[in-house]
């Protein structure tokens, strides 16, 4: 026993080595910086920071050289670094109408006040290849962009009494990263674990509602992206302090709503909000808050994937789905023994 653990404790190092080559790479190729990454491959360090649950690009940036790429244990690494670090308090909800944007589009109304501001987005290029760009070993420039800061446009249809009202706060929501999922979820929790859930989940579930399974009939209210700041109150002094500025993306869309029993036909709202630039799984996260909400709203549930909270919210987080689908590569020699004395066993009787 003795001689077999130090076996496997020599094998281990030895990965452990040999994964750190791999991960360096050819010697002879410049080594990867994490502001190269952070500056080139934004996208990837707000999706490790969103999932992560943690606002840092320079540690999301790390994570990823770390993890050779693979985003998922990227996330992993911040979210168990993230563990380690003390809680000094809580800051304030952020003010994202007062956003400076540099991107705010509306599929609601062409003339919002403030206009449409395209901004930096895949939505209206090609998708060719820049073949220039590779030989010129470098990407094309990118004119700097005007933030603006505009209200929201759920607002406008507000004021008409046509969309049903923002919910108001009702006390401290509850931390998701300190105290374990439990059902059913309120709100509040659920936007925390969709926030947090992996995007290419939330992003199939979205899809599914658009082709039938959730009955929502979305329209883009307003998506924005931009910087809000992040204010702190200090109880024993009076004061409320700005501690940072984070980048975020807001997504509110607006869903026909016919009436129910208890509520009367006006539009209502899917709410996403994630770190960085991720319009996708903003996007993704309110279409799929919107179809949890059937019940508060009394629809029928129609047995959608979508409408199914605890199925939504059991599944959504890739790093307890990594860990669970991963742990059956590690030895499971007694089980396996045995189900196969259960298997020759069940097959001899039928023989006889």
């Amino acid at each position: 026993m003795y001689v077999a653990v130090k076996g496997g404790e020599r094998a281990i190092d030895n990965a452990h080595r040999w994964l750190a080559e791999e991960r360096r790479g050819d010697p002879d190729v410049p080594e990867l910086r994490d502001d190269q990454l952070t500056a080139q491959l934004k996208l990837a360090v707000d999706r490790v920071m969103a999932e992560g649950s943690l606002y840092d690009p320079e540690l999301a940036a790390l994570a990823i050289r770390q993890a050779r790429g693979d985003l998922i244990e990227a996330i992993f690494l911040i979210r168990a670094y993230r563990t380690t670090l003390p809680r000094i308090g809580a800051a304030r909800p952020v003010e994202t109408a007062a956003m400076d944007c540099i991107r705010r589009i509306s599929a609601t109304f062409k003339d919002a006040p403030g206009g449409q501001v395209l901004g930096p987005t895949f939505d209206y290029t090609h998708r060719l290849l820049e073949f220039a760009a590779l030989a010129a070993g470098q990407g094309l420039e990118a004119p700097p962009a005007e933030p603006a800061k505009v209200p929201h446009v759920a607002g406008f249809l507000g004021r008409d009494g046509l969309i049903e009202p923002a919910p108001d706060a009702d006390g401290a929501p509850p931390d998701l990263t300190r105290a374990p999922l439990e059902f059913p979820a309120a709100r509040p929790l659920r936007l925390q674990a969709l926030a947090r859930g992996d995007e290419g989940f939330l992003l199939s579930l979205a899809y599914s509602t658009q082709r039938g399974y959730g009955r929502t009939h979305p329209f883009v209210g307003e998506l924005r992206i931009g910087m809000v700041t992040v204010e702190m109150e200090i109880l024993e002094l009076g004061l409320v302090v700005a501690i940072g500025r984070v980048e975020l993306t807001e997504c509110e869309t607006v869903n026909q709503f016919l009436g129910s029993r208890s509520e009367p036909a006006q539009f209502t709202r899917g709410y996403g909000l994630v770190f960085g630039q991720g319009e996708r799984k903003a996007l993704s996260m309110a279409l799929v808050d919107r179809a949890l909400r059937w019940q508060e709203l009394g629809e029928d549930d129609t047995g959608a994937p979508a409408q199914d909270a605890e199925f939504v919210l059991a599944h959504a987080d890739n790093i307890q789905a990594s860990g669970f689908l991963e742990h059956i590569k590690l030895p499971h020699y007694v089980d396996f023994q045995s189900e196969l004395e259960l298997v020759r066993r069940i097959r001899g009787e039928a023989g006889e």
